[in-house]
Order: C-alpha cells, then sequence, then structure tokens
C-alpha cells in the first residue's frame, strides 16, 4: 500500500500500433476517359483511339510505356469517351501520359479522366450524370 492508503495500480502495457498501407490487390485498374476535340473535325475510330493512347505513353515514357498493355473495353466514337483498362503497376503512367497529351492530327485535344476504379462496376453508373424523370 502507498501512503494515504492507495493500492499501488500496474499500469497496463503500452499498446504496439503497427502502421499498414493496404495497396489495392486488384489486378487491373480501369478508366472512364473523354476525349474532348475543341475545334471539331474528324473523330478518331476505336483503332485510331487506341494508336492515340498508346502514341501518349510512348512521348511521355518511350517504347517501355508504349509496351504496358492498355484495352479499350468500350469506345463511343459519338461521345469520344471510351472506359480504359490498365494493369494496376501502369496506372500512373497511363494517367499521366493521357493528361499531358495535347495533340491528335496536329489539332488540340485534351483527355479527361472522369472516373477510375479497381472495380468494372463501379463505372457502370455515375450519379453525376443520373437523369430522373
Amino acid at each position: 500500500a502507498r501512503p494515504g492508503g492507495q493500492m499501488a495500480r500496474a499500469e497496463p502495457p503500452a499498446a504496439a500500433f503497427e502502421r499498414r498501407v493496404l495497396r489495392s490487390a486488384a489486378e487491373h485498374h480501369y478508366l472512364r476517359v473523354r476525349l474532348e476535340l475543341p475545334d471539331g473535325g474528324a473523330r478518331p475510330s476505336v483503332a485510331q483511339f487506341k494508336q492515340l493512347v498508346v502514341s501518349a505513353l510512348r512521348e511521355l515514357h518511350g517504347e517501355v510505356g508504349a509496351a504496358l498493355p492498355v484495352d479499350v473495353l468500350i469506345y463511343d466514337e459519338k461521345t469520344l469517351s471510351a472506359i480504359l483498362r490498365v494493369i494496376s503497376s501502369g496506372l500512373v503512367k497511363l494517367w499521366s501520359a493521357l493528361t499531358l497529351l495535347g495533340f491528335y492530327q496536329n489539332r488540340r485535344c485534351a483527355f479527361r479522366v472522369l472516373q477510375t476504379s479497381p472495380f468494372l462496376l463501379a463505372l457502370s453508373g455515375n450519379s453525376r450524370e443520373l437523369i430522373l424523370d
């Protein structure tokens, strides 16, 4: 007993905290993108769109970037929108290459990355584009 009649209290052992950063275990990432061509003109076909993506990768990251496996899952020529699939380790390379691309056939252009997710289902609907009757 301590002076004053108090019982000595055992302090609980300090909790050991371990920081864990969980990276997505997903093999692929999906991007919903839109190509903006402000001056109009011919719209790229799906093959030309894919070639534009590959050339953007080559321009920024060289031949190693151009070899990055990117798939065009859906392409709408009318809206110039697409859903791209890339291996997760190449997401930053693809995103940066698309962001920095400025020309298509000597015309100004810009890629807009609208959504990205490791889950394809997450891109199936966008609440921001929801039209209620």
